[in-house]
């Protein structure tokens, strides 16, 4: 049967799709647009795969998309998740990976009072009420990718601006989220499971930027700025709610790193591996600063 992987073209997708067909299993890849999405940058991802078009925000596109589908991995476009949950099981999808954040977990009060909260803990509520009848939600920690954002103003002079880069997190690998994913696609036991998903370390983001430096051989510092200077920017690109969540995530853990996401062996218990170091990502990502 043929495993449906959306979201296939993003930094975790284009992973979950490598793997899934090194194991052997059928991939098909929902894209919206498969026209312009296929480049070069998503070669890799679209190579090998059954591509069909589909978007998850409109369900009557996705029946033709999930002819045939035995299990789907599913992106967290959270107000999709309702919808496509149910279209899903009409359609005899027998079992969702579903990936939302670590907030969800409610670890602390001010993971429980964030934006994204009630928003994560629906999407993962629709898809376990009304969804296929096996289902597991991932929850990872923020993605060491989200350092990204820094290669610009480090390729342009060396500096990585930052409102709290002593802030600290057990950020991880994209390859170990998609490799945790894939565990709980092929293999059994984890049904009605919830794993919070993290790296094997609290990590600070000056500590991030000095990885990366040594990683790329480019000369790189941290420099602190205003939050709301910091602020202005993101939310160009970031939704104001998520903007806040991430400020006071960061102003917190900076001042007692007690207050951080706590540590999992997820990633080691799903996939039989300890979690990458960030020190690896920045390694794997050396050329991304270049």
């Amino acid at each position: 049967m043929t495993i449906l992987v959306t979201g296939a073209t993003g930094k975790t997708g284009r992973h979950v799709v490598r793997q899934l067909l090194a194991a052997g299993e059928e991939v098909r890849v929902l894209i919206r647009d498969p026209e312009s999405a296929a480049n070069a940058e998503n070669a890799d991802a679209l190579s090998g795969v059954d591509v069909v078009r589909g978007d998850l925000s409109e369900p009557e596109s996705l029946y033709a998309a999930l002819d045939g589908v035995s299990s789907v991995f599913l992106f967290p476009v959270l107000d999709a998740i309702p919808a496509f949950a149910e279209t899903a099981k009409r359609a005899g999808v027998r079992k969702a990976v579903l990936f939302t954040g670590a907030w969800a977990a409610g670890h602390t009060a001010r993971d429980r009072a964030s934006w994204v909260y009630p928003r994560y803990r629906a999407a993962e509520a629709a898809l376990a009420e009304n969804g296929p009848e096996r289902w597991t939600v991932l929850r990872p920690a923020p993605f060491a990718t989200n350092a990204l954002w820094w290669a610009p103003g480090a390729r342009a002079d060396g500096v990585v601006r930052l409102p709290h880069p002593d802030a600290v997190c057990p950020v991880v690998h994209e390859a170990d989220l998609a490799a945790a994913a894939v565990a709980a696609l092929l293999d059994d036991g984890h049904h009605g499971k919830r794993y919070t998903v993290t790296g094997p370390a609290p990590v600070s983001q000056a500590e991030q930027v000095a990885a990366i430096a040594r990683a790329s051989g480019r000369p790189l510092r941290a420099e602190r700025i205003d939050p709301e200077v910091w602020r202005a920017g993101a939310e160009r690109f970031l939704r104001p709610g998520i903007v806040a969540d991430l400020l006071n995530e960061w102003s917190q853990t900076e001042a007692d790193p007690a207050t951080a996401l706590p540590v999992t062996s997820c990633v080691e218990d799903l996939t039989g591996r300890p979690a990458r170091t960030f020190a690896h990502w920045a390694a794997d990502h050396a050329a991304d600063f270049s």
